[in-house]
């Protein structure tokens, strides 16, 4: 089939707006406070305690976590020093609040029903090796029109998570349906970020191969009211577990787990920051590969 002039400027077009939105999007996975600069995954417990490099003796209670800080010590909340005895309050589950310390940042947050911190520092050797991920080049083919079917009535998904022992709760809205090479497919659909848009998590026939094995992640428009939007596979990203091992991602549902190559989107990551598992959580080995 003759190409002609017009699709040639319509795909050199749709690759350099691929290329925008994959530039800025690395740009936000390498931020200095990112997850490219996480240095260890600790769980809180019910049992005060110390983790190294953090400020602090930590615990968690039905209000949430606390930390005691002794004199000399301190974390800063927006634009409020923190010191003495900090109680955060019960924290929603995958939220989170970010207080500052001397060279970095701690996410204090809420994961599979545990609290926990991740400490980030923006001189973390991992982050400053970071070259980019690599991705399939942007084929206007995997942009497919898709519909979104409603449920009645939102139904709940137990997924399980990028580290043992945890699962994420969801509620799905629906699902979205479209086609490839003339066969039909179905991916359970996710709340998004923003009002109205979803979030898809799948795996395909490249996983584990070309592509990250455990997971990948699309956003995808709020649907029209006649229900129809689009799902750009050429968009697909890794999620921090890609790269990390103190990332706590949800697994796809069981549902999203296509039997086609998606041949597009980002690939498998060329190095990732590996972490030990302890009584504690996950911490650093000092090597990554």
């Amino acid at each position: 089939m003759t190409t002609t002039a017009h699709e040639t400027l319509e795909r050199a077009r749709f690759a350099s707006e691929w290329e925008d939105w994959h530039r800025a999007h690395e740009a936000r996975r390498a931020d200095p406070h990112g997850f490219l600069a996480v240095t260890a995954l600790f769980w809180i417990a019910e049992e005060s305690q110390t983790f190294p490099g953090i400020p602090g003796r930590w615990r968690t209670s039905l209000d949430g976590p606390v930390v005691e800080l002794e004199e000399g010590e301190w974390l800063r909340l927006g634009d409020a020093t923190i010191t003495g005895r900090h109680a955060f309050g019960a924290i929603a589950e995958r939220g989170g609040v970010t207080v500052g310390f001397d060279g970095g940042v701690i996410e204090v947050a809420r994961r599979g029903g545990r609290d926990i911190l991740r400490p980030r520092r923006p001189d973390f050797p991992f982050l400053g090796s970071y070259r980019g991920t690599p991705a399939y080049a942007p084929d206007p083919k995997w942009r497919v029109e898709a519909t979104f079917v409603r449920y009645a009535a939102p139904r709940r998904h137990e997924v399980g998570a990028a580290v043992d022992g945890l699962s994420h709760v969801y509620e799905s809205p629906g699902y979205l349906e479209f086609d490839i090479d003339d066969e039909t497919f179905r991916l359970v659909a996710f709340p998004g970020h923003a009002e109205g848009t979803l979030t898809v998590l799948f795996t395909d026939a490249t996983s584990g191969r070309t592509t990250y094995a455990a997971n990948r992640s699309l956003s995808v428009d709020a649907p029209g009211a006649d229900g129809r939007t689009v799902v750009d596979f050429t968009r697909a990203v890794n999620l921090p577990c890609a790269y990390t091992d103190f990332a706590t991602c949800p697994l796809p549902p069981a549902e999203n787990r296509l039997t086609v190559a998606v041949e597009a989107g980002e690939k498998t990551p060329v190095a990732r920051a590996e972490g030990e598992v302890t009584a504690r959580g996950i911490e650093p080995t000092g090597t990554a590969r």
